[in-house]
């Protein structure tokens, strides 16, 4: 079964409501299915992803 992770930002008062709902499905190991929200068109396919730090 698929993965489902998503990196929406947090629900701080300060964070913009325009920005889209990104969720990250693991197809399989090491397959990462990047889709945004409301958009059934486009999605994007990774064998290599890294988390992003701040």
């Amino acid at each position: 079964m698929a993965e489902v992770r998503s990196d929406a930002p947090d629900t701080r008062e300060d964070v913009s409501h325009s920005l889209p709902e990104i969720s990250v499905c693991e197809s399989c190991p090491g397959k990462s299915v990047f889709l945004e929200s409301g958009n059934t068109d486009g999605w994007i396919s990774s064998d290599v992803t890294v988390d992003v730090t701040q």
